[in-house]
């Protein structure tokens, strides 16, 4: 891999790695990639993508084998609480997919009312410097037990007490006996980066980047909607629009009592605002999504 190319962590299986791949195929970037290679070339910037599991990423990124990364942030943060690098690696921005939770999950015949109830009890997880955060903050003294996978059998082992693991439908910890009783963690994927300064040619093509994944997630919600309405009714309408900038009105053609109103709306457009809209005397009302936008 060149030097004057900038490298990208990506995991190489799993909910994650699907999101990340959608994520630079809407930037536009197509990655070329054997089947068993672990990683690729982008076609269109020059990037490298190594593909690798989610937990190897934050210290790949932080000991400079890459450039950037797209993590897990329970993932990252397990990390960042664990104090392995003088340097670890830093958050670029959320990229608002891939969302999870770490939750506290105990035995169902437990009746929960608190976080004191763990005290001196035995909890099972895959994520030990991040339970232990939350036990600290509520101020619980507990003794965490790691395991690095099935961490919902420990209850039925009598390897713990109660677990701390991920969960998505629960229907897992359900199978063994157990229910989510307390929110530990959320998160969602992340954008990190190494601490150290980029090389010119690098830093260029990450911001080139970082332009297109903003126009990525910018657009995500936003909404182009169009209208007509009486001229009198605009600045109303005007002021109603989600999250809008200032719309285009432009007067229609034979009507000069009339106008319509282009906008472009930055939050959802829900069925009860174009039901408000109508009310404020606004016709023929479109909604379209907005594929790629850039500020």
């Amino acid at each position: 891999m060149s030097e004057k190319r900038l490298r990208i962590a990506i995991q190489k299986s799993g909910r994650l790695s699907e999101g990340s791949f959608e994520l630079l195929k809407k930037c536009g970037l197509t990655i070329s990639r054997g089947k068993d290679k672990l990683f690729g070339r982008v076609r269109e910037l020059p990037i490298d993508v190594l593909l690798l599991r989610d937990d190897d990423i934050p210290a790949f990124v932080a000991d400079d084998a890459c450039d950037i990364g797209i993590v897990g942030e329970n993932v990252f943060e397990e990390e960042r609480l664990s104090e392995t690098h003088e340097a670890p690696a830093k958050e670029v921005m959320r990229l608002g997919f891939a969302r999870c939770q770490l939750k506290l999950a105990a035995p169902k015949g437990w009746t929960f009312d608190g976080a004191l109830m763990l005290e001196g009890k035995r909890i099972a997880t895959s994520y030990p410097a991040l339970t232990k955060a939350w036990l600290a903050r509520e101020g619980v003294s507990a003794h965490v037990v790691t395991m690095k996978g099935s961490v919902e059998v420990a209850p039925r082992l009598k390897i713990a007490d109660a677990v701390c693991d991920i969960v998505s439908t629960g229907a897992t910890l359900d199978a063994n006996g157990l229910a989510p009783v307390a929110m530990v963690f959320e998160s969602e994927a992340l954008l990190i980066r190494n601490a150290n300064a980029f090389t010119s040619e690098k830093q260029e093509v990450f911001e080139a980047l970082l332009t297109r994944i903003k126009g990525v997630i910018t657009s995500r919600d936003a909404k182009y909607v169009m209208m007509n309405a009486p001229r009198a009714a605009a600045p109303a309408i005007a002021e109603y629009l989600p999250g809008a900038d200032a719309p285009t009105i432009l007067e229609l053609a034979g009507d000069s009592d009339k106008v319509a109103i282009h906008a472009v709306c930055r939050e959802s457009v829900f069925w009860d605002t174009l039901e408000e809209l109508k009310k404020l005397g606004a016709s023929a009302i479109l909604v379209l999504p907005i594929e790629k936008m850039m500020a």
